[in-house]
């Protein structure tokens, strides 16, 4: 990881939580460009571990295996060109995390306390100079309690699977109605979990990104975090 200046006084932690294909990771990334800061996506963390299970060989409802495996591996986060590079083991696997295997697995990977456990840490330890833009399911409620700016990003089950749609581009052969059902259910799994479920935390800011662009989230996120900034001087 990119590291940080001393001290972290000029700098916050941000936490974006929210549902899958709310835009999370593109806008963090904007924020993290916009402000300087380290852009940590959790969601390529756990689709690593799903990534380097099937690969093994282990069935993604075998938390005992799981549990183990998780601890054998290395997954490193470098900023790139396009965004961020997802190292597995000193391997780049940025784009085979995101297959449709991975996707259909990866919230079932997610909810082994074990796996939760080994990657929570990992992430803590990245953001504790501060100056973090981080964006999963449960950072603000979990991962980092503490962090100065809380977003819940959300947005309509059908805008969220049109943009999927968008971005497959006709890959895969899958239908716009097939993604909707796939995210419902993604949403269910994700807020039914007993280890760190999808919960909006009490201090976050709610942000619908149904009739938003992506630079209008990132500008609204930028604005609070300077505002929080100013307040934590």
């Amino acid at each position: 990881m990119a590291s940080h200046l001393d001290g972290g006084r000029d700098r916050i932690n941000i936490a974006i939580d929210g549902p899958a294909g709310a835009g999370k990771s593109t806008v963090a990334r904007k924020v993290a460009e916009i402000l300087h800061y380290i852009y940590i996506d959790t969601g390529a963390m756990y689709r690593a571990v799903t990534y380097s299970a099937l690969r093994a060989g282990i069935s993604p409802g075998d938390s005992e295996q799981l549990s183990q495996h998780v601890e054998s591996i290395n997954i490193t986060l470098n900023p790139g060109p396009n965004g961020q590079i997802v190292l597995l083991n000193g391997v780049d696997i940025t784009g085979d995390i995101r297959s449709r295997e991975v996707t259909l697995h990866v919230s079932q990977v997610a909810a082994v306390e074990q796996v939760r456990l080994r990657l929570v840490n990992m992430q803590r330890a990245l953001a504790k100079n501060k100056g973090v833009v981080m964006d999963g399911r449960d950072i603000g409620s979990h991962v980092l309690p503490d962090a100065e700016l809380k977003i819940f990003l959300t947005a309509s089950v059908q805008e969220r699977a049109l943009r999927r749609f968008k971005e497959l581009n006709g890959q895969d052969g899958i239908t716009l109605s097939q993604l909707e059902k796939e995210i419902a259910e993604r949403d269910r799994k994700d807020q039914e979990r007993d280890i760190s479920p999808l919960i909006c935390a009490n201090d976050a800011i709610v942000l619908d990104s149904t009739s938003m662009t992506i630079d209008e989230v990132a500008d609204s996120i930028v604005n609070l975090s300077r505002t929080k900034l100013a307040e934590a001087k």
